[in-house]
């Protein structure tokens, strides 16, 4: 078990600042570094928090052995190389999703993640942490719902402007898929607790038509399970609403409900009944709900392939998808044994 305090960098200091207030506010942690490409932005946090060293370049914190963990919260099209670059400097790493965007660079994580002695390793799904999924869990574990047959989950991103006029529009071959339905893919991993074995998916760019941004703004993808459960994922980013997620989880004896109105369940076909309203809250309290149980890991010594693997895994089915769109094919998830 660890006992003094781990030092931790942050990567990113938009989202990220959010991460370093979290590490900031964990005993077990220190934060040493505040790393941005805009180093007035890292001032600025310094100066919000009140701890850690500023500089502009990753190398930084990489160089220093005084570092255990690096937090990244940088470009989405960023992350697989500065991971692997963590992961060779022998970092316990922390990343905003996607942990990476392709097939290959999953493959290169894979590889410097195992080369490094496998050390801590997770990526910011931050749903999977709410009061709300993890009771649902539980509730689906305990065979309230009965046989799980179709999950349908809707990311609704409502920020056309951030498509439109972000960074997001210069990285080549961006996919909002990754971007936002990824939570939703998440989720679907968590709560039906297996690996799909096949995906479709097809895309417009009908709300950005016109505009600077050159891929799909609008994703729907099924995938397809060995149990025969059937999930349905959308990632919709030109939406008019505001920014939001649904999920809608069926069973045999039970139909799970969030969506604008709240979280309901409903027990019962009888057309007069109303459905149980949950009180479980189904957002996180910050971008950071993901951290302290991180640093629990690193702390107590957990086996550090218990989460990874499942990073690596959500990152095949959402690769799969991003294929299944550019091919308008069915794809075959390939899974490590």
């Amino acid at each position: 078990m660890t006992t003094s305090a781990l030092g931790v960098a942050v990567i990113g200091l938009g989202v990220g600042e959010q991460h370093a207030v979290a590490f900031n506010g964990d005993t077990r942690t220190e934060v040493r570094w505040l790393i941005d490409l805009d180093e007035a932005q890292a001032l600025t946090v310094q100066t919000r928090i009140g701890t850690g060293r500023t500089a502009t370049a990753l190398e930084t914190a990489l160089d220093d052995p005084d570092v255990d963990i690096v937090s990244l919260a940088s470009f989405d099209h960023m992350h697989a190389s500065q991971v692997v670059q963590c992961l060779d400097a022998g970092k316990h790493v922390f990343v905003e999703k996607p942990l990476c965007r392709t097939k290959s660079e999953l493959t290169a994580v894979i590889s410097a993640w195992q080369a490094a002695g496998r050390p801590h390793l997770a990526s910011n799904l931050v749903l999977r942490e709410t009061e709300l999924y993890r009771w649902l869990a539980g509730e689906i574990e305990a065979g309230t719902l009965g046989r799980i047959y179709a999950i349908d989950g809707d990311y609704l991103y409502g920020r056309l402007h951030k498509i439109t006029e972000g960074w997001r529009k210069d990285v080549p071959d961006y996919s909002v898929m990754e971007g936002g339905g990824i939570h939703l893919i998440d989720l679907m991993l968590m709560l039906s607790g297996e690996r799909p074995g096949s995906v479709n998916c097809i895309g417009n760019r009908i709300a950005s038509d016109g505009t600077d941004f050159n891929y799909d703004d609008f994703m729907a993808a099924t995938y397809s399970f060995p149990s025969g459960l059937i999930a349905r994922i959308t990632a919709n980013f030109g939406c008019v609403h505001r920014h939001h997620h649904v999920l809608r989880v069926f069973g045999t004896e039970a139909t799970f409900i969030y969506d604008d109105a709240g979280a309901r369940m409903h027990r019962t076909r009888d057309e007069d009944a109303r459905a149980q309203l949950l009180a479980q809250a189904p957002l996180p309290a910050s971008k950071g709900a993901l951290i302290p149980a991180f640093i629990d890991a690193i702390s107590n010594g957990t086996d550090p392939a218990l989460v990874a693997s499942r990073e690596f895994d959500l990152i095949r089915a959402v690769c799969a998808a991003d294929a299944a769109h550019a091919t308008h094919s069915t794809q075959n998830i390939e899974y490590d044994t």
